[in-house]
C-alpha cells in the first residue's frame, strides 16, 4: 500500500495550486489524483480565465489581487524557465450603463485596496477604444426595442487586469508541482474515502488500489458533492454543477483599436480577445444564464444553444457596431460549481477529521486559485517562510469557511 501525507482529488487549477503550494513547503508528501485523462478535463479547461480585481467584497478583491499578481509574474511563481502561459495585459473595462456613480465609487475603493483604477468618460472611451459604442441603454431582450444611441456613461477601467490561457496555466502548475516533488496521476478516479474513528485513513481508486493518507482535499469541482458523499460528509451548502455557455468568433478587420476584457453590465455580457487579438470570446454575466443545473457532470450538453448565441451576438453587435456580420460562430460549454447559497467558495476541514474541501467557486475560481492554494496549504501544513517569496495571502480561510453563515450580497451573478 502506498502512503502519502496528503491526497488531493482533482487536478484542476484549484487542486494543482494547492498541490504546488504544499510542494513549495516541502514538509509533506503529496499525491494528486485526477479522473480525467489530461489537464483541463474539467472546469478549468472551459474557463474564460478573466483576471479582474473588482468584487463587491473587500476580501475577494484581496484574493483577486494576490492571485492575479502571481499570473502577472508567472515565470517567477512557477519557477519554470519557459512557462507555456503568459499574462495578457489587456486591462478590464466595466460598462455600467446609466449608473454614473459606480465607477467613481469603485475606483476610490479599489485605490484604497491597492488596485490601479481609472474613471473613463465617454470621450475617453471613444479615444481609447474606438470600436465601442457609447450607448448606456442596451436593447430590450424581451421586446427587441432598441433604445437608441444615448450616451453619457461613466466607466471603470482596471489597467492591470487581463487574462491568461487556462489550460497552459494548469500545465505549467502540473510541471511546477512535479518539480517540487508532488506526484500527479491521471485516469485515477477516487471511489471511496476510507475513515476510522471520525478521521480519514485513506482512499480507494476505481482500479481497486488502497492508498493510505491522513488528509484528503476535495478539489473535485463539479464532482465535489459526489466525493463528499463518498466520505459520508454532509456539506451544508447547495453546490450545483451548472452549465455555462461561451462563444468565440473571428474579430475581422472592422473593429479597430484595442479591445480590453470587458464586463458590459448594461448588456449582460462579457468579452475579450484571444489568438493575438484575432478572435473574440463572449459569454453572459446574467444570473438567469447561471441556473442550468447538470445532474451528471460526466454527461451534459457541450454544444452551445442557438438561442444563447443569437442573444449574445445581438448584444455584442450593439456594443461593437463594427462586428462582422458574417463568419462562423463557434461555442463550447463548461461547468461552474455554483454555490447557490452565496456564490462564494467553501473552504476548510469538515466534520470528518482530515477531509478538507475547496469547492463552490461559482465562476470565481481561476483568478483567485493561486491565493486559494496558498490559503489551503497554510491551513493544512503551515505557512511558508521567506517573506514576499511565499506568494501567500493575508485573507483568512475562515472568511469562506465551511462552517460560516451565507454571505449577504446584493447580486448573485458571476460578477458578485
Amino acid at each position: 500500500m502506498r502512503t502519502f501525507d496528503v491526497v488531493i482529488v482533482g487536478a484542476g487549477i484549484i487542486g494543482l495550486s494547492t498541490a504546488y503550494q504544499l510542494g513549495r513547503r516541502g514538509r509533506c508528501s503529496v499525491l494528486v489524483l485526477e479522473k480525467g485523462r489530461a489537464v483541463g478535463a474539467g472546469s478549468t479547461g472551459a474557463s474564460s480565465a478573466v483576471c479582474r480585481f473588482r468584487y463587491s467584497r473587500d476580501d475577494m478583491v484581496a484574493l483577486a489581487l494576490d492571485g492575479i499578481s502571481t499570473y502577472r509574474d508567472w515565470q517567477a511563481f512557477t519557477e519554470l524557465k519557459a512557462p507555456r502561459a503568459s499574462f495578457n495585459h489587456d486591462g478590464v473595462l466595466w460598462l455600467t450603463g446609466e449608473d454614473r456613480e459606480f465607477a467613481p465609487r469603485e475606483a476610490e475603493r479599489m485605490s484604497k485596496l491597492g488596485i490601479a483604477a481609472e474613471v473613463l468618460y465617454d470621450d475617453d472611451l471613444a479615444e481609447r477604444f474606438p470600436s465601442f459604442s457609447r450607448r448606456v441603454r442596451m436593447p430590450d431582450l424581451e421586446t427587441g426595442e432598441d433604445h437608441g444611441d444615448e450616451a453619457g456613461g461613466v466607466h471603470l477601467f482596471e489597467p492591470d487586469g487581463g487574462w491568461i490561457d487556462p489550460v497552459a496555466s494548469a500545465e505549467d502548475l502540473l510541471e511546477a508541482a512535479r518539480n517540487r516533488g508532488v506526484t500527479v496521476e491521471f485516469g485515477q478516479q477516487v471511489t471511496e474515502i476510507q475513515r476510522e474513528g471520525g478521521r480519514v485513513t485513506g482512499v480507494k481508486t476505481a482500479s481497486g488500489e488502497d492508498i493510505s493518507c491522513p488528509v484528503v482535499v476535495n478539489a473535485a469541482g463539479p464532482w465535489c458533492t459526489q466525493l463528499s458523499e463518498a466520505a459520508g460528509v454532509s456539506v451544508s451548502w447547495d453546490l450545483v454543477p451548472t452549465r455555462i455557455q461561451v462563444l468565440y468568433l473571428d474579430r475581422g478587420d472592422s473593429l479597430p483599436g484595442h479591445i480590453p476584457v470587458t464586463a458590459d453590465v448594461a448588456g449582460g455580457i462579457y468579452f475579450r480577445t484571444q489568438n493575438n487579438g484575432q478572435q473574440l470570446v463572449v459569454g453572459s454575466v446574467r444570473e438567469e444564464d447561471e441556473r442550468e443545473a447538470v445532474a451528471d457532470p460526466d454527461h451534459f450538453q457541450t454544444i452551445h444553444d442557438d438561442e444563447f448565441a443569437y442573444t449574445q451576438l445581438h448584444l455584442l453587435s450593439h456594443r461593437l457596431p463594427g462586428l462582422p456580420q458574417h463568419g462562423r460562430v463557434r461555442g463550447y460549454c463548461g461547468l461552474y460549481t455554483v454555490n447557490r447559497d452565496d456564490v462564494h467558495p467553501v473552504l476548510g476541514e469538515t466534520e470528518l477529521g482530515g477531509f478538507w474541501v475547496a469547492n463552490g467557486f461559482s465562476g470565481h475560481g481561476f483568478k483567485i486559485a493561486p491565493a486559494i492554494g496558498a490559503m489551503m496549504a497554510d491551513a493544512i501544513d503551515g505557512p511558508l517562510t521567506g517573506g514576499a517569496d511565499s506568494f501567500s495571502t493575508a485573507v483568512p480561510l475562515e472568511a469562506f469557511g465551511v462552517g460560516r453563515e451565507p454571505l449577504i450580497l446584493e447580486s448573485r451573478s458571476v460578477l458578485a
